[in-house]
């Protein structure tokens, strides 16, 4: 039974939301997700976590350079172009967590978040907090310039952020991770090239494919992943691809696989994560309003960012209770 009382957050719950756009698509192999962070907006993400209690400020979109048209080489497309959009989010991502201040970015590509987890180990290492990256994904994202097939350097982040490219454009060295390995978990894996899978499993990278999803279900799964970065009291940055839902859910991605998250299975991994209190920062990518079916997508984004932020079906009843009484 519910109980009839106000709803408003707990003061710790309560979260500076800073949300800033991030323009861009010079990693990817389509073009379109440039437009992902208008569609969120579009779409009510402001109004959605402003409901849960959060002050949220949009600072408008990092400036970058001109997403490119023309082909170049496969062993790194756009690397200069990319390296310039990092170094914008890194900064802005910095200094955001530097005011105390949660940043979500709004993508664009994948590439964006070598420039955010940048950012939020700058702030760490200042802060002495051990940084744990969870990237939610189809993908292993572990290729490098010159294993990669299309050369799209959004299929290299976690491969440049665990030390394994070494990249003087991208700003990356081998051997130098900017994230502990083992403190980097792949969550919702199901498409994984051949060289890239060899690499990834002499990696010491945490990886969970979709059968260990079903086989031990998602919160055994986040329950551990969530408990070690609780014991290292560290800063948890969530990196949520568009792709790591079924494609039926959200059609608005350039690399759809089909098997993904379904809708329940998302919103459990969200609410699993606010419950714990350890969120530090946000990436939003991938989403690509041009091949989307009317806004679907980003609704769905919308409704996970939600749970993530505080939504539920008891808060939302409370909620309800409260306009009837008024």
């Amino acid at each position: 039974m519910i109980q009839e009382r106000s709803f408003q957050p707990s003061q710790d719950a309560v979260k500076e939301i800073a949300l800033i756009g991030v323009p861009t698509d010079a990693g990817a192999g389509i073009r379109g997700s440039s437009l992902g962070p208008e569609a969120l907006r579009i779409a009510g993400l402001v109004p959605a976590l402003r409901e849960l209690g959060h002050t949220v400020t949009d600072h408008g979109d990092v400036s970058g350079p001109r997403n490119p048209e023309a082909e170049t080489t496969t062993a790194g497309r756009h690397v200069k172009e990319v390296r310039a959009w990092c170094d914008a989010v890194e900064t802005q991502t910095y200094e955001t967590l530097n005011a105390g201040h949660l940043p979500v970015l709004m993508g664009g590509d994948h590439s964006l978040s070598m420039g955010s987890i940048k950012g939020a180990a700058h702030h760490c290492a200042e802060t002495g907090k051990a940084l744990f990256v969870l990237w939610l994904d189809a993908h292993t994202d572990f290729n490098t310039p010159l294993s990669s097939p299309s050369g799209n350097v959004h299929g290299m982040p976690v491969a440049a952020l665990t030390g394994r490219i070494c990249s003087e454009d991208l700003g990356f060295h081998a051997g130098n991770p900017v994230v502990d390995p083992s403190h980097f978990y792949l969550f919702g894996i199901r498409s994984v090239d051949r060289i890239e899978r060899e690499a990834v499993v002499k990696s010491g990278l945490n990886v969970y494919d979709m059968r260990a999803i079903d086989e031990r279900s998602v919160v055994a799964i986040m329950g551990e992943i969530l408990a070690h970065v609780k014991q290292a009291g560290g800063h948890l940055h969530v990196s949520l691809d568009v792709d790591f839902l079924d494609p039926s859910l959200a059609p608005g991605v350039g690399t759809t696989v089909p098997g993904g998250a379904t809708y329940r299975e998302a919103h459990l991994c969200m609410e699993l994560i606010h419950e714990s209190g350890l969120l530090g920062s946000l990436d939003i990518v991938e989403l690509n309003p041009f091949i989307d079916m009317a806004g679907k997508s980003a609704h769905m984004l919308v409704d996970l960012a939600g749970s993530l932020f505080g939504k539920s079906i008891t808060k939302a009843a409370e909620r309800a209770v409260v306009e009837l009484q008024a």
